[in-house]
């Protein structure tokens, strides 16, 4: 009986690994497709996503295990229906319980093993997460020009750019809204070509602009705005610099986050339970 024990037990032991890292992918494939407006244009690093989706595999344990025991289980004795050697079991006397019995000892251990996962290391995993999620979103995204829309991640610039050469960066058919002195749409320059980059240190954004106009309206103490002075510059050669902040990725402090019910384990979640208990009650 131990030997047939051993035989329904390698032929679960497969599937079960196979499924249960098949149901991990696709349900990380789906915390992607879920945060991927957070995570693109970010400027992160590999380790940064790495470690993400580290964390978010922990997030998906609990959801795996029941979905991998129950898929091996039916590819396990739908396989051993499939080669009658069921039907030979039952033949040879052995109830179908007996058969089971040790697929009902992993699914036990299986259970208690999610469990403690559940219990004891996904709150860890949710706090270091969370903390790291709202670290990602406070990020302050690359400068990513797209064509035809405007862009207003520069501090104080609005830029539309009308065509953009992917293989040398260089920025066609610009148009920039200056609201760096609180201005609405009071200066506006219009550019042939531009190109765009960041210093080393992150620290100031330089753009450098060609064959343009520069159109402002002065400042002047007449109310009526068609009779207020307009000056009109041409140049061959301009270049905008602005300091910019936030490029860098800074952790938040995970004790901000420690207390919130995703972060706490049973124990501590019924003596949380208490203290509002006798702080409301």
């Amino acid at each position: 009986m131990k030997r047939l024990h051993l035989y329904v037990i390698k032929s679960f032991l497969g599937p079960f690994f196979m499924t249960f890292f098949i149901v991990v992918f696709v349900l990380l494939m789906q915390f992607l497709w879920r945060y991927v407006g957070d995570l693109v244009g970010k400027g992160l690093d590999l380790n940064v996503l790495g470690e993400m989706l580290f964390y978010a595999s922990f997030g998906v344990l609990p959801y795996a295990f029941p979905l991998a025991m129950l898929l091996a289980s039916i590819m396990t004795f739908g396989s051993l229906g499939e080669n009658y050697e069921l039907v030979a079991m039952k033949s040879a006397g052995i109830s179908l319980f007996r058969i089971m019995r040790p697929l009902i000892v992993i699914a036990a251990i299986i259970s208690a093993l999610a469990f403690y996962v559940s219990n004891n290391i996904l709150p860890k995993t949710n706090l270091k997460f969370t903390t790291l999620m709202v670290s990602v979103k406070q990020q302050r995204p690359e400068l990513v020009l797209q064509e035809g829309i405007f862009t207003n991640e520069i501090d104080g610039y609005s830029i539309k750019v009308g065509h953009k050469d992917k293989k040398t960066n260089v920025l066609y058919d610009l148009l920039i809204y200056d609201h760096t002195q609180n201005k609405t749409n009071e200066s506006v320059t219009v550019a042939d070509s531009g190109f765009l980059k960041i210093t080393e240190d992150k620290q100031y954004m330089v753009l450098n602009l060609y064959n343009g106009i520069n159109y402002s309206e002065e400042q002047s103490d007449r109310k009526d705005i068609n009779k207020r002075p307009f000056r009109r510059d041409k140049f061959e050669e301009q270049t905008i610099r602005v300091k910019v902040n936030n490029f860098e990725f800074n952790r938040r402090d995970e004790g901000i986050y420690k207390n919130m019910y995703r972060m706490l384990t049973i124990n501590q979640l019924s003596l949380m339970l208490d203290t509002l208990d006798e702080k409301f009650l």
